[in-house]
């Protein structure tokens, strides 16, 4: 009897850049015949990504509901990403496919408001081609490894209550939820909010 494929395959090696090391990875889905489709790396944005990362957040955030005032589709940042995460303190990945084109990301960025020692999961979207398929939990683990390395104690998000999904991710990583928000991100559309003491 055949043993069944595994959903995916992921290679892993670090990548250091400016004394700063991040993690660059591959995986690969299965198809039912047991061939492989198309992969998917794992790399630090640049700023030929920005309009693509950009139109990625504002095509998912309706899809929740989270396009109105209160979400994070209206920060300044959205438009220039590469800039925004290029300083000490802050990372930003994107999942791309094979002919390059963006396909989610997501980073890590001091939490506003004043908090020491808190970081803020931010903007981890992904178009439907890649859900389902242990991107996101890769990523995830990718900026949770920065933060620590880059001396957080404590990895902050804020996500909605429809995104069943995400929040089972989260709380699958051992992030615990929380009565209500940390710092200033202004994302008052937000009602569920998560934290991860990065020091176990």
């Amino acid at each position: 009897m055949g043993h069944a494929a595994p959903s995916f395959r992921e290679q892993a090696a670090r990548e250091h850049s400016g004394g700063s090391g991040t993690l660059a990875s591959e995986q690969r889905s299965w198809n039912g015949n047991g061939t492989m489709s198309t992969p998917w790396r794992t790399r630090p944005i640049e700023p030929r990504d920005d309009t693509q990362m950009a139109s990625v957040i504002r095509e998912v955030m309706p899809e929740f509901g989270a396009d109105g005032p209160g979400f994070a589709l209206h920060d300044p940042e959205v438009d220039g990403l590469s800039a925004a995460y290029a300083v000490p303190g802050r990372a930003y990945w994107v999942v791309v496919d094979e002919a390059d084109r963006v396909m989610g990301g997501g980073g890590i960025a001091p939490l506003d408001g004043d908090v020491p020692g808190v970081c803020e999961l931010r903007k981890m979207y992904f178009r439907p081609q890649v859900r389902g398929r242990g991107v996101g939990e890769q990523l995830l683990r990718q900026c949770l490894a920065f933060a620590r390395q880059a001396g957080y104690q404590t990895c902050y998000l804020e996500t909605l209550s429809g995104m069943n999904q995400a929040q089972k991710l989260y709380q699958r990583l051992g992030f615990q939820p929380l009565p209500g928000p940390m710092g200033a991100t202004g994302h008052f559309g937000c009602d569920r909010w998560y934290a991860l003491d990065l020091r176990g």
